[in-house]
């Protein structure tokens, strides 16, 4: 299994992508090609004493920033080392995609370059996600800020195929993000896709309320990029306002801070929980190979688990599963 990994894509590029990349060796025992400037990595890996193993490195001169238009990864930027990933991978010469850059030029190359399954007619990123019960789905998460109502009832499709391959999920329920329960509700939009997917073949269970979602009252939440992108950040800020909330409160003084003591093994399993760095980031739904999106902000470990994604991918054969779903006479 080789795993193509952007280099220089994320905040904390090189060196903490690389460090994740080399944990996912030792970890998943996966073959890595690094993508970037071959002398910066030399260099990055020379200076942080890195030991690269199954490694292969391929040059790239540029760099796609988060401030790049989208579609720089087509022709102004098209020797970057996003670039330049999405080209092996669309030449077979690895597995999967792993970039922890800019979303839109990630979309645009995994729609344009690596290409959409026929029938699907939007890729869309999905999230894994902690609630109270278990991890769910949230999907789109930014890759299509306008939608028809015909994407979001692919996207609960593609939703319901990953959550049992890759989660093993028996019978995941479906849901359609919105302002209220009721049919009636939302938009014109959400209105119409509601009446598409309460048809659908799999388990659609009606709309879903922002409050109901940290519950886990549904496995995979459908909505386009634009309100997914808010739910997911929204998640993401408010997690770790409690988090902190509740380590100063333990802080204040020293019954505080013993009464924690007897806690702690407690809110060390919340905080592991609610940690969006337990899943490392978002997988493209929809496209012909694996392309992974990790958190911009990701750590070795944050990095090292969203490649865990990618061997997820690979090890369940979810394209094929897809491609068998949406194009059944293949």
């Amino acid at each position: 299994m080789k795993i193509i990994v952007d280099a220089f894509g994320g905040d904390n590029a090189p060196v903490e992508i690389i460090k994740g990349s080399m944990l996912a060796c030792d970890e998943y025992n996966v073959d890595i090609i690094l993508t970037g400037d071959k002398n910066k990595i030399n260099e990055c890996v020379n200076k942080n004493g890195i030991d690269l193993k199954k490694t292969e490195i391929v040059d790239a001169g540029e760099v796609i920033t988060m401030h790049d238009d989208a579609k720089s990864v087509l022709k102004e930027k098209s020797d970057s080392s996003m670039a330049v990933g999405f080209r092996l991978l669309n030449e077979g010469r690895g597995d999967a995609f792993v970039s922890a850059g800019n979303t839109g030029a990630i979309t645009v190359g995994a729609t344009l370059i690596t290409k959409r399954i026929k029938g699907v007619k939007r890729p869309a990123i999905a999230s894994v996600m902690p609630s109270a019960k278990k991890p769910i789905l949230l999907m789109d998460c930014g890759a299509n800020a306008e939608c028809r109502a015909e994407f979001l009832y692919q996207f609960g499709l593609m939703g319901d195929l990953y959550m049992k391959h890759i989660l093993k999920y028996d019978n995941p329920r479906i849901a359609l993000a919105n302002n209220g329960t009721e049919e009636t509700k939302g938009t014109p939009l959400v209105r119409e896709a509601y009446a598409l997917m309460k048809n659908a073949p799999y388990n659609f269970v009606g709309n879903i309320e922002g409050r109901q979602i940290p519950f886990g009252d549904a496995d995979v939440i459908v909505a386009d990029g634009f309100t997914g992108n808010l739910i997911l950040k929204m998640y993401e800020g408010v997690a770790k306002v409690l988090m902190n909330g509740i380590k100063d409160a333990f802080m204040k003084n020293i019954l505080s801070k013993l009464a924690y003591l007897g806690v702690k093994s407690g809110i060390d399993d919340m905080k592991k929980q609610f940690d969006y760095k337990e899943y490392g980031g978002a997988v493209m739904l929809g496209v012909k190979k694996p392309v992974i999106k990790a958190h911009g902000s990701a750590d070795a470990n944050t990095f090292k688990n969203a490649v865990k994604q990618a061997v997820w991918f690979l090890e369940n054969n979810l394209i094929s599963e897809m491609e068998k779903v949406f194009n059944p006479t293949v």
